[in-house]
């Protein structure tokens, strides 16, 4: 912990840990996640493929509106039960007005230019004309260019909340991602869409964590764990409301207005929330720090010590110079290299577990938009259990359940018989959690494992290389198409293999935060404990 944590930890603990003061802006902070998780999944329903078949001349023109009648066996090919979306059966006489029976269709296969669909669902699979199999990586890539739109916004939004503050990123972050997204409902054609796509991530990737450290900032230390949870939370709820949204509008541009349009709302903060304490500290603004402390003091009705406030300028004053290039140190020593080697694939499978378990859960055989509430709603549960077992268990125990369930679940929902699509709701869902579980917790690992110069660094390094999975699994749809249980096969796999991997990290629970190289190299067999803040 640094003189500045401490000294701010002080000053909490005497204007109340979680007053009304912090629960106004922890309440306005949570409901900016809200919109943020709501923005960044919304291309899962925008660019969702949609059931569809062949129309057959004449006889879906006969005034039959059904999207599987008792003739269409004989007009469309079906597969695993269900009716070829762009093939039927040539017509042997098709100047005759077909009365649809067996005799009126060959064997030969063509290909069709018009259909029926089973839902009234919009999305931009008729807008943009991307039937048939030939066009469905156009829609997974979708989701590829929103992750890599993240990937590109997450340095350019660290560089600027650095230098013009989190709650600048913030706003100005989701005030770009809602214009890009009011801007993409009236899309012309599959490349402005996907462009706009791109600048919408890119505007908002870093707005997440601009919200969880604004949020979670001014709580006391005893509250903070709980606080960042019921921050974790809120994404699930920003899902689960996108999902009822679609389920509500059945239309992608409807759904674009009535997610993004809200968010232009949160230009209020610049006047209602206030600024990172600890940047204001780190850029000299000592002033601005101690304004906002005095405000949360008078409004939560209590007294602040002003040589409290005074240490915050001594402390500016008297700080230490950064080491230049952290990042680099790790280079010098083996076991360092080797743990965030690890880091990296446990980084890269937990992102590629999480993504990819939720825009896959569309493509259940149960309804779409019930499915993926479902699969947001297991994460709340994922996060509460994580924080009451991760001190219980220890984290590389935890690591190894949570990845382990996830890639057990994964193996045993492809054995589960599609009748009974409940039992393979639930295996699913198990799946989920695991993977919601393990992403919590290898925040928790990576934050402890490296010594104080490279913590930092390390961190944001090891997200970046998470990426790569969340890159990755947009692009499950495609796998499908050669073999359709394959998705699950590589989740269970890599969800296994990184079980076993997590072993190999240091234990660091109720161990002091390492603050060299040689310190975390030893990490795990030291038995010295971490001061415990106890709640009176």
């Amino acid at each position: 912990m640094t003189k500045v944590d401490a000294t701010l930890d002080t000053i909490l603990l005497q204007i109340g840990e979680f007053g009304n003061y912090q629960k106004l802006v922890f309440g306005l902070f949570s409901i900016a996640v809200i919109f943020h998780s709501a923005v960044h999944i919304a291309f899962v329903f925008s660019a969702k493929d949609v059931n569809y078949r062949c129309e057959i001349p004449s006889c879906d023109n006969n005034g039959s509106t059904e999207f599987q009648p008792e003739w269409l066996g004989y007009a469309v090919p079906f597969y695993e039960q269900k009716p070829s979306k762009c093939e039927r059966f040539s017509v042997l006489n098709s100047t005759a007005n077909l009365e649809c029976k067996p005799e009126e269709f060959g064997t030969a296969v063509e290909k069709c230019d018009s259909y029926v669909f089973g839902e009234p669902e919009i999305t931009i699979v008729q807008d943009f004309d991307l039937y048939c199999e030939d066009n469905v990586w156009k829609l997974t890539l979708i989701g590829t260019i929103n992750n890599i739109g993240q990937f590109v916004g997450l340095t350019i939004s660290g560089l600027c909340s650095d230098r013009f503050g989190r709650r600048t990123v913030l706003v100005l972050g989701m005030l770009g991602t809602a214009t890009c997204g009011i801007i993409r409902a009236f899309s012309p054609s599959y490349i402005f869409f996907a462009a706009f796509e791109f600048l919408d991530a890119a505007f908002g990737a870093g707005t997440y964590a601009c919200g969880f450290i604004l949020g979670v900032e001014l709580v006391g230390p005893s509250k903070r764990v709980l606080s960042g949870t019921i921050i974790c939370c809120c994404y699930a709820i920003g899902e689960i409301l996108v999902a009822l949204v679609a389920w509500a509008t059945q239309s992608w541009r409807p759904l674009l207005l009535a997610i993004y349009i809200p968010p232009l709302l949160l230009i209020s903060y610049f006047w209602i929330t206030p600024e990172s304490i600890r940047w204001l500290i780190s850029r000299g603004r000592i002033e601005e720090a101690q304004i906002i402390l005095r405000k949360a003091a008078k409004f939560n009705k209590k007294t602040i010590s002003e040589d409290a406030l005074e240490k915050l300028r001594i402390i500016e004053e008297n700080k230490e110079e950064k080491v230049k290039d952290p990042i680099f140190l790790v280079f010098k020593s083996v076991p360092l290299l080797l743990r965030f080697i690890n880091c990296c694939i446990c980084w890269i499978t937990c992102a590629f577990l999480f993504y990819g378990l939720t825009l896959n859960s569309v493509a259940l055989n149960g309804n779409p938009y019930l499915d993926f509430i479902l699969t947001s709603l297991v994460e709340i549960p994922a996060y509460l259990m994580t924080y009451f077992t991760v001190d219980r268990w220890g984290r590389r125990t935890s690591q190894f359940i949570w990845f382990l369930m996830t890639g057990v679940s994964c193996f045993t929902f492809i054995f589960t018989g599609t009748d009974y699509h409940w039992v393979q709701l639930t295996v699913y869902l198990l799946g989920k959690f695991g993977a919601t579980a393990a992403f919590t917790v290898i925040y928790i690992i990576t934050s402890e494992i490296f010594p104080t110069p490279l913590r930092h660094s390390l961190m944001g390094a090891c997200s970046m290389f998470g990426r790569i999975g969340s890159m990755v699994s947009p692009q499950m749809p495609l796998l499908s198409q050669i073999w359709k249980p394959l998705p699950l096969v590589l989740f269970g796999i890599m969800g296994t293999i990184s079980a076993f991997l997590s072993l190999l990290f240091p234990e660091t629970l109720n161990t002091k935060l390492p603050d060299t190289i040689e310190e975390a190299i030893n990490i795990g067999k030291s038995t010295e404990e971490i001061p415990q803040i106890k709640n009176k």
